[in-house]
């Protein structure tokens, strides 16, 4: 991509970074650089910089990375990520507005607070705008389920509201336009005792660390449960069949490529061990998805969105 040319940006306040690496922004710790990186100072600040970014330029939006894989080559794009005029979270009646950089766990804690119950979101890693964008949930509970309305920007600049019918939910997938960046979602959540909401939250958080590897470098869930839909469309997470299962039936728990381990805690969990590369993670993820098919004959679908270009070595 070519240098950008700052000069047709004098009003820009965020900070805009060159070739900037990738890896200490994501939880698994790997990937090459992006060729721009854009932390935008507020919404109008981000509205000017993509009105002015030339339109043949590319822009990834990104959260803090949870669920992420940026491959060795980086990424040949503007990556745009939201910082602390992006979080701030809002209650009024039954819904609860956040900014899409507030982490769930934030939004989750408020609400208990105020005795409203967005308790599923407590023990989702990331922010509000990749929940959003990736009908993030869990324990039968989706974003879908609570969502009011978002505000994006758009690839032009543009500032505006965004429906759950322009967002098209599914499992874990929308439908949000191509460069749009959100950056607010306003959600409704039922009432309940906060003292009750505490307590169910910390129940949750103590499950999750007994049967998920916490402590490793990991981006949660590496592939989508198999099962297909509930009869509602969105509970799969109650599905009998779960990724783990047919991960351990294929006997890939423990298995590794260099670097890249999927968890022995939990088989669904790819982890860093310490030096993994990009290239290591997706090929593992590769070999489990292959051993699955061999052995079931069911077609694992990545959870964990991949993005960016391998080494040139790699490609060879």
């Amino acid at each position: 991509m070519s240098e950008l040319d700052l000069s047709n940006m004098p009003s820009l306040r965020g900070k805009l970074t060159p070739n900037r690496a990738l890896s200490d922004l994501t939880w698994l710790r790997v990937g090459g650089a992006a060729d721009y990186l854009f932390q935008p100072a507020d919404v109008e600040d981000l509205q000017s910089f993509l009105a002015q970014l030339p339109a043949d330029i590319a822009v990834f939006p990104m959260g803090v990375g949870s669920n992420l894989i940026v491959r060795d080559g980086g990424l040949r794009a503007v990556v745009i990520r939201l910082g602390r005029g992006f979080n701030g979270i809002e209650i009024a009646g039954d819904q609860i507005t956040a900014g899409a950089a507030a982490l769930d766990a934030h939004v989750a804690r408020k609400g208990a607070d105020a005795g409203l119950d967005l308790t599923f979101l407590r023990t989702i890693p990331g922010s509000i705008g990749g929940a959003v964008r990736m009908n993030a949930g869990c324990y039968g509970s989706y974003v879908a389920d609570h969502f009011v309305s978002a505000q994006i920007v758009t690839r032009d600049g543009s500032l505006r509201d965004i429906t759950a019918e322009e967002l098209q939910f599914q499992y874990r997938q929308t439908a949000l336009p191509e460069g749009a960046v959100l950056i607010s979602a306003t959600l409704r959540a039922k009432p309940g005792q906060p003292e009750a909401l505490q307590a169910r939250m910390e129940s949750q958080l103590k499950k999750r660390d007994d049967t998920q590897p916490t402590k490793d470098r990991s981006a949660g869930s590496t592939f989508r449960n198999p099962a297909g839909f509930s009869s509602t469309g969105q509970a799969d997470d109650l599905q009998d069949l779960k990724a783990w299962k047919v991960i351990d039936d294929a006997g890939m728990r423990g298995a590794q490529v260099g670097g890249a381990q999927m968890s022995k805690k939990h088989s669904n969990f790819m982890i860093n061990t310490g030096g993994a590369t990009a290239a290591d993670l997706e090929t593992l993820g590769e070999d489990v998805r292959k051993k699955v098919y061999a052995n079931s004959g069911i077609t694992l679908e990545w959870e964990i969105m991949r993005v960016g270009e391998p080494l040139l070595e790699q490609q060879e």
